[in-house]
């Protein structure tokens, strides 16, 4: 403590100016309370815990992005940004105490092993696992690439446990839910995050759409992640040259990230938003209305347009600190206000546009904030600043997809549970009667019987609803568990190619604009040099 007491007087002497300080009082202050709690207090402390919420405290100060992480939170938030983990390569529910496979990674080591959708892991490493919490899961099943974990698995008509020793292997994290084509001419990309496998997947799935002239990108829900690899999107869609985004901020350069000329696909573009797309989605999305690129469609964005840089602490955690400011070429700032200090009214706030939009009152909210306008890079029209992307074509939320009755469906785990024993009779069964999507698409129809079965496990998990509100939930219910029923049988690509063509507003509009894109979008956006 001593020596950096000596360290902060040199610094004074070196630089004697009053905001050094300061900063000297504030820190010599901080280490005399650190110094007396951990000599005089009347107990023994374990100051871990007591300097982690010291920085939580100091960073909860600033604006609401900035943020400490635990060594066990850095390992989690690395696994996504890298794109893969050590594990077996399932997907799982905790249900009736027990974990259950929800699904199998083709290939993968649980596979190549022998385990089995809905398979109960009741045994890891010779130890019960039977009422263990969800959030303890990937502690037990996840490990270094190499290492060997035993498995106890209680299976349908199998009256003895069966074991298993898997060996784990890096299970990819994909950045890409959904590609497909929905015809001859239009594709569909569905980008969940930017890691740094998200180009490479995003590559690969275009690569297999070939002849698509239109495509519809769609960033709803999508939180952000590697800026770098936002830009690397953009660049997808850009001619050489071209600003993508700048960041300003107090102690570091201007940087201004330019297309590399790389215009991969120079066709149609159509990029769905909503109020859950962020950053590196803003980014993106942003940068291509401001070059009138793409028309951009949905509901307003979350509006995050702060940059951190990590930065690690020496122990495996770390702060994310911020640093800058990121602009959209005409100059926007995607970040919406808040104050220093008041992370608990920034959260209200979003929670009050979310309130907004699915009363389907954002227009009526644009129109009452006073937002700074731009013009568009190319044709010059006006969209609006003042934090999030405005889309060019608004989608109201779908009031028929909200239902109170399906939420505590979902919310309870009805939805979870159904689907456990539906598959458990049923499993093998569908995989004879429908090989294809195209024939399940086309031939499958969840019974009145299985709807009518949910309304029984939510009456015994004490969910109250009314008749209407059961009527009202049945088409959402139906289609979402069938949707589901069709992943564990194919692939999640197939999961929103059922819900897109069902009960998704905006891909609907997508579609309307791909078809009628002379009489709709040119006069909104004009022609792409690559038409």
């Amino acid at each position: 403590m001593s020596l950096l007491f000596v360290a902060i007087e040199m610094s004074y002497a070196q630089n004697p100016n009053q905001k050094l300080a300061q900063n000297v009082e504030q820190l010599q202050k901080l280490m005399r309370v650190y110094n007396n709690l951990d000599r005089l207090y009347v107990e023994d402390v374990d100051m871990k815990p007591v300097v982690e919420e010291a920085i939580r405290g100091m960073l909860s100060e600033l604006d609401p992005h900035s943020s400490y992480l635990t060594a066990e939170e850095m390992k989690a938030a690395m696994e996504m940004t890298k794109g893969k983990f050590g594990g077996i390569g399932v997907a799982y529910d905790t249900l009736r105490d027990s974990i259950v496979v929800t699904n199998v990674l083709p290939n993968g080591p649980a596979q190549k092993a022998g385990l089995k959708l809905n398979d109960r892991i009741v045994e890891v490493d010779g130890r019960a696992v039977v009422g263990v919490e969800r959030s303890e899961v990937p502690k037990l099943l996840r490990g270094d690439s190499g290492s060997v974990v035993e498995v106890g698995v209680a299976r349908r008509g199998n009256p003895e446990i069966l074991r298993f020793s898997i060996l784990r292997d890096n299970i990819p994290v994909t950045t890409v839910d959904a590609a497909y084509k929905v015809n001859d001419k239009v594709g569909y990309v569905r980008v969940n995050r930017f890691a740094n496998s998200t180009m490479e997947e995003f590559r690969k799935a275009m690569s297999e759409m070939s002849g698509v002239k239109t495509l519809i990108l769609d960033l709803s829900n999508n939180g952000g992640g590697l800026m770098h690899q936002a830009i690397d999107m953009a660049d997808y869609f850009l001619p050489k040259g071209l600003l993508i985004t700048s960041t300003e901020g107090r102690a570091i350069p201007t940087t201004e990230y330019l297309s590399k000329g790389n215009q991969e696909f120079a066709g149609r573009l159509i990029v769905i938003i909503n109020e859950s797309t962020a950053s590196g989605g803003e980014l993106l999305a942003g940068a291509l209305q401001d070059w009138d690129r793409a028309i951009v469609i949905g509901r307003s964005s979350y509006g995050k347009g702060l940059v951190q840089r990590e930065m690690p602490l020496g122990d495996g955690s770390a702060i994310r600190l911020t640093i800058a400011r990121y602009h959209t070429p005409s100059g926007r700032v995607i970040q919406r206000p808040y104050n220093l200090g008041h992370k608990e009214d920034y959260d209200k706030a979003y929670i009050e546009r979310l309130r907004m939009s699915a009363a389907n009152a954002d227009s009526m909210m644009r129109d009452s904030v006073e937002r700074p306008r731009f013009n568009t890079l190319r044709r010059g029209r006006t969209i609006y600043g003042g934090g999030g992307i405005i889309p060019d074509v608004r989608v109201d939320v779908d009031t028929t997809q909200v239902n109170s009755f399906a939420a505590a469906v979902i919310r309870e785990g009805v939805s979870a549970e159904f689907l456990v024993d539906y598959m458990d009779k049923y499993h093998q069964l569908l995989v004879k009667e429908y090989p294809t999507f195209k024939k399940f698409e086309s031939d499958f129809v969840l019974a009145d019987s299985d709807m009518a079965k949910i309304a029984e496990m939510a009456t015994s998990k004490g969910i109250k609803y009314s008749e209407e509100e059961y009527k009202g939930a049945l088409k959402l219910l139906r289609t979402r568990f069938t949707a589901q029923i069709a992943q564990l049988l194919f692939s999640q690509s197939e999961y929103y190619q059922y819900v897109n063509s069902r009960a998704n507003d905006s891909f609907r509009v997508a579609m309307r604009l791909a078809e009628n894109w002379a009489e709709e979008v040119e006069p909104v956006i004009g022609k792409n040099d690559g038409e």
